[in-house]
């Protein structure tokens, strides 16, 4: 490696120019092996340096010579007492800088020092530092001149020139000396080492690197020991103290430190005495140094440039983040409140009573705003059902199945187990419901003519079943007459007649269906029908059953017109009509039909109707009976329908015997209530009183409707508003009803706190 020249040393010199140096023990040497077992493995020379950091380094080694440079001129009566011929005019050391400007100028004559001019060492990369011998490597300077350890020496490589050496790179970065820059005393502090020469004068590099030791005795150095390498101030394997600069990528944002008192201003160190050896001009005692430079970014393992002292963090560990409160209280002054329950429970109520009223807020509007529900009529709470004083007793038969219906008043009651059975010609009454609500008819109506067919007239000569005989195919007859040979004789042709025409087709099945349909919609559960006429054992069906179709085909003037006649003459047969029944026709009970069978399966059956006035009402009573079988011989099952005829006529009897008329509601009587949905129920009363006819013990169903015009929102006491009748069926009681208070609409609270 090639020297770099220093400030007064002439460039391409070497150091056998001046044969009569004496090297210092300050000069940078390279340690003996003797030395190196002294000093010990942390202390081996440093490594050369990096080429590649050269630049940057002369870069900072230029500002920290201008600065020693300053400190040097500021520093100078203690300079000239120290030195060997005495003091040296301060004239010269403020003309350091002008030759210094020169050479920025001059590069090769900047190298060649004037003479008294004093060299400014240089710091940096191409200053090489060694410690002092008194205080030794690694320790701490004392107050007022004593300087802390500085990072391990630089080795220049060969390739820098002649133009890059110290001395210019030093006198183009040197600042203008003031005295502002001058330290105030024991402000400073000098450098620990001296500034070693790399192939500089031997007189200059004597008098820089002069030390305490040195002396005319000292040993010359050897062309070997002339060489780059130094001992490292420190080892570069030791922890680093606390006192050791931070490298940038390692640094850690912490908070800022407590101010911190300053210490008590050092004294002023006495005047150094002469160094043995030192000639006129030279310095002896310790370079000071400037002021630390700011931070510079090292790479990881290099040591910091620019010579100044590192920035020392405040006493103490470095803290961790703090929370957000505590951050808070510390960048504020005011530490945090201690927890209690009471702050608890007053930041909860500031945080949840706000949101819980909003909430409160919104429901209120919704519960205002969305639809009330529907108000109802309803007897909850109310009586449903009313019967009648006394008792009576229906005096049933012995065996099968009888049930009895007051129209109006409703179910007196029924017998027996009611289980289908067959119904023989009983079934004739589905068929004369299905036409006529197929083909409706007026009381005294006619209705369309209905031609015989081949199956009628073949069906009409069969001797084991009922039937209209002498029939002509292609005669017709009305629907009316063609009903009255269904219902009073019972043809069974005519029921299969029948069924033809009103689908329009050659089968009865599509006709059977509609009996079906029929008897399903009625509530006819426990019936089924096989065919129009009944003659078929598989169409069955209970009593109570039949109580229900009663109940409607009489609904039909036209079928009651046919029924209640003992017998008819019909236009286009030679012989009149004969009912079955007619001896109950005849017998003075008002009975009004309805019809009768019997069959060797079914025994004998009845379905029969009655009225009875009482008072001014006359109801229509109706019962029914089925499963009457006589003991012994019974052909065709005609025993069994004198049986069945008889025992119906004790019932017919005893029922209008004990029909009577009593009041069952009366005037104010609270019979329901209007309820709003929202729990507000106002009470409905009946607006007179109302009797029904009935047989004694009876219970009549009271039920309510409302009115034509609806429930209204609102209205005065007394409105009517509905209807309730008493009973079930055809001919019931009815009695108007009214509001016994003010029906008034839901209020605010009211919506507000309803479910619904």
């Amino acid at each position: 490696m090639t020297a770099v020249p220093v400030e007064g040393e002439t460039p391409g010199a070497t150091k056998d120019e001046h044969p009569g140096r004496t090297p210092g023990p300050h000069d940078a040497q390279t340690p003996t092996p003797a030395q190196r077992t002294a000093l010990g493995p942390e202390q081996e020379p440093a490594p050369h340096p990096d080429p590649r950091t050269v630049p940057a380094q002369r870069a900072a080694a230029g500002t920290a010579a201008a600065a020693a440079s300053a400190t040097v001129a500021g520093s100078g009566a203690a300079s000239e007492s120290a030195s060997g011929n005495g003091s040296e005019p301060e004239s010269e050391l403020e003309s350091e800088p002008e030759s210094a400007t020169a050479s920025e100028s001059e590069p090769e004559s900047a190298a060649v020092p004037e003479p008294g001019s004093v060299p400014v060492p240089r710091s940096g990369d191409d200053l090489e530092v060694a410690p002092d011998p008194a205080s030794g490597p690694g320790v701490e300077p004392a107050a007022g001149g004593v300087a802390e350890p500085v990072p391990s020496a630089r080795v220049v490589p060969d390739t820098v020139s002649a133009s890059e050496s110290p001395s210019a790179i030093a006198a183009q970065d040197a600042p203008e000396p003031s005295s502002d820059s001058v330290p105030e005393s024991g402000g400073g502090q000098p450098v620990a080492g001296v500034v070693s020469t790399l192939g500089a004068d031997p007189e200059t590099a004597s008098t820089s690197a002069a030390g305490p030791d040195d002396g005319p005795g000292s040993r010359p150095e050897s062309d070997s020991e002339r060489t780059s390498q130094f001992v490292a101030l420190k080892s570069l394997d030791e922890a680093p103290s606390a006192s050791a600069p931070v490298p940038s990528w390692a640094r850690r944002p912490v908070p800022a430190p407590a101010p911190v008192r300053p210490a008590p201003a050092p004294a002023e160190p006495a005047p150094a005495a002469p160094a043995p050896g030192t000639g006129p001009g030279r310095t002896s005692g310790p370079v000071a140094t400037p002021a630390a430079a700011p931070d510079r970014v090292t790479a990881p393992g290099t040591a910091p440039v620019g010579g100044g002292a590192p920035a020392v963090a405040p006493e103490g560990t470095t803290e961790q983040p703090l929370p957000a409160l505590d951050l808070l209280a510390q960048l504020t002054n005011t530490p945090p409140p201690p927890e209690t329950p009471a702050r608890t429970v007053a930041r909860r109520v500031r945080i949840w009573v706000p949101l819980l009223l909003l909430l409160v807020a919104v429901l209120a509007v919704v519960q205002a705003l969305r639809p009330l529900p529907d108000a109802i009529l309803t007897s909850e709470g109310a009586a449903s059902s009313v019967a009648l004083d006394g008792r009576f007793d229906v005096p049933w038969p012995e065996k099968g199945q009888a049930a009895v219906r007051i129209g109006g008043a409703g179910d007196v009651g029924t017998f027996g187990e009611q289980k289908p059975v067959p119904t023989a010609s009983v079934a004739k009454v589905m068929t004369a419901y299905v036409i006529l609500k197929n083909h409706p008819l007026k009381k005294d109506e006619g209705g369309p003519q209905i031609a015989v067919d081949d199956k009628a007239v073949a069906d009409g000569k069969s001797a084991s079943e009922s039937r209209i005989p002498g029939l002509t195919t292609g005669t017709r007859f009305s629907q009316q007459d063609m009903l009255k040979m269904l219902m009073i004789p019972s043809g069974n042709n005519i029921a299969r007649l029948l069924a033809r025409w009103d689908t329009g087709s050659d089968s009865e099945a599509a006709f059977v269906e509609k009996m079906n349909a029929e008897a399903k919609a009625l509530g006819m559960t426990s019936t089924t029908y096989t065919d129009p006429s009944g003659l078929d054992a598989k169409t069955v069906s209970t009593a109570v059953d039949q109580l229900k179709l009663a109940e409607e085909v009489m609904k039909f003037d036209a079928f009651r017109a046919i029924v209640q006649l003992p017998n008819a003459t019909v236009p286009g047969l030679s012989e009149p009509l004969n009912n079955n029944n007619d001896d109950l026709l005849i017998a003075g009970l008002s009975i009004k039909g309805i019809k009768t069978g019997s069959s060797s399966a079914a025994g004998g059956t009845l379905v029969w109707a009655a009225y009875k006035t009482v008072g001014d009402k006359t109801p229509l009573i109706l019962g029914t009976m089925l499963d009457q079988h006589v003991t012994g011989a019974d052909p065709d099952g005609a025993n069994s329908l004198k049986l069945v005829k008889q025992n119906s006529k004790k019932v017919i009897e005893a029922v209008r015997a004990a029909l009577t008329s009593a009041g069952v509601v009366k005037k104010g009587q609270v019979v329901g209530y209007v309820d709003d949905g929202l729990g507000t129920r106002t009470p409905v009363v009946a607006t007179r009183d109302t009797a029904a006819v009935a047989v004694p013990g009876q219970r009549l169903e009271l039920t309510l409707a409302v009115g034509e015009k609806g429930l209204p929102a609102k209205a005065p006491a007394g409105t009517e508003i509905g209807v309730l009748t008493i009973g079930t069926g055809p001919g019931a009681p009815t009695v108007p009803v009214a509001l016994q208070t003010d029906l008034s609409a839901p209020s605010l609270g009211t919506k507000l706190v309803r479910l619904r």
